[in-house]
């Protein structure tokens, strides 16, 4: 038996062409980070960076307050984890669009950061990250007599 066909806009639109189209969004929504960065980590930018005392992380975390992130290191890897839970909807929702969110990432950092020495901080939705060089490893000025 053939399924039937619909018309839309002058064309023919097959049902399971329709059912698989959204199958396919659902799946694309569960892998992402909620359908809200649709890249292919699945997760929010960052950018690294590094002067001579220290290495930089900026990690967008829109939407995120100080409490819904958490930021481990652990032998070398640095861990960022972000969840955002659904609010309770008062009334009837027309449109609901925001829905319960978790980003994570890792990186490895280089061995020249003092796992001990980390400043944090969320500002309008980035999360800013200040590792300090171990002292070892920072450029000395060696003065020539």
């Amino acid at each position: 038996m053939l399924p039937m066909m619909r018309r839309s806009s002058n064309r023919l639109v097959d049902p399971l062409d329709v059912v698989e189209n959204e199958f396919n969004r659902v799946l694309r929504h569960l892998w992402t980070d909620g359908g809200e960065a649709d890249n292919l980590t699945g997760a929010y930018p960052c950018d690294i960076r590094e002067d001579d005392e220290h290495v930089y992380v900026d990690a967008e975390m829109p939407g995120f307050r100080k409490e819904d992130v958490q930021v481990t290191l652990e032998s070398g890897i640095l861990h960022i984890l972000a969840e955002r839970k659904d609010e309770p909807a008062k009334g009837q929702p027309h449109l609901q669009e925001r829905r319960f969110t978790r980003v994570a990432r890792s990186f490895t950092m280089p061995t020249v950061v003092d796992e001990n020495k980390v400043d944090a901080r969320i500002d309008n939705g980035v999360l800013h990250l200040v590792f300090t060089k171990r002292e070892e490893v920072r450029p000395r000025k060696i003065e020539v007599k």
